[in-house]
């Protein structure tokens, strides 16, 4: 199946959250996804080094959903694969008092992924058109340009050899409470547990109408965002691994060729092995 075309938002269309089935898992039976998560693995290990060792382009995975929607369960279950020497996450919280003395964008590009790097944003730049938004830290005139400015940042990186994917882990209210009381149930999770958590709840059709603008506005050719039903975890994990080998398997990474003369090189291996026999 075609999970690119069949979560990917196109470019100008409208977004319904409400139509589009969290609990969703295309037909995909979960013992079959599991062995496929594990195969994704594999392809990532070896597509991510061949982006490493080529040091042309890049990759930049945002990961965006509400509390408890899945995003560092993403990142732990479908990109521990990845090396770390090529790879990294950086998690967006509030801004600094110096973040917050520039533009909103200032403190993103300032760790987009340099050539040959893979690059996971947990939360990213969108929370200037979400959290501000809804909790009315900046005046409509001013967020309501953001879409904009995001559009174009990413085109920029998108016209600097960055590859960009955006996922939307969509789950529903009643999967979250579940998650929530899971957190409290799970010594090893509570201290996850935040009282701004149950608050956000309030304000759960704020953050939804939110999203739906972002995801319209803010879907291109060069970034596309992806709507991935995650109230069932494992095929979040699916849809996201098979998404992302999809893209760097289009991006036909090479190894680069040798630097070297190897024929020499061959040649003063087996004289120092003959040396060292002597």
């Amino acid at each position: 199946m075609d999970y690119q075309n069949r979560f990917r938002v196109a470019p100008g269309s409208t977004v319904d959250l409400r139509r589009i089935d969290a609990a969703d898992t295309a037909g995909q039976s979960e013992s079959d996804a599991r062995d496929e998560i594990l195969a994704n693995a594999e392809k990532l290990r070896t597509l991510q080094n061949q982006l490493y060792a080529e040091n042309r382009r890049s990759l930049l995975i945002a990961l965006q959903a509400m509390d408890a929607g899945g995003k560092d369960g993403t990142i732990g279950h479908v990109f521990a694969a990845l090396n770390p020497q090529g790879a990294y996450v950086h998690a967006f919280k509030q801004p600094t008092r110096e973040e917050a003395a520039h533009d909103f964008l200032w403190r993103v590009h300032a760790v987009t992924p340099a050539r040959g790097q893979v690059g996971i944003f947990n939360r990213s730049h969108y929370e200037d058109v979400l959290i501000a938004r809804v909790h009315e830290l900046v005046p409509e005139e001013v967020w309501s340009k953001r879409y904009d400015r995001i559009n174009e940042f990413e085109k920029t990186l998108a016209q600097n050899d960055t590859h960009i994917l955006k996922f939307y882990l969509h789950i529903t209210p009643d999967e979250q409470l579940r998650r929530f009381k899971a957190r409290l149930d799970d010594p090893h999770k509570q201290w996850k547990i935040s009282e701004d958590d149950y608050l956000e709840r309030a304000y759960w059709d704020d953050y939804i109408a939110a999203y739906e603008d972002a995801l319209a506005r803010c879907s291109t050719e060069h970034a596309p965002w992806y709507v991935i039903p995650a109230n069932h975890k494992w095929f979040r994990n699916f849809a996201v691994s098979q998404i992302v080998v999809k893209t760097l398997e289009a991006m036909k990474t090479t190894y680069p060729p040798p630097r070297v003369d190897l024929a020499d090189i061959r040649r003063r291996y087996h004289a120092a092995k003959e040396e060292s026999t002597l």
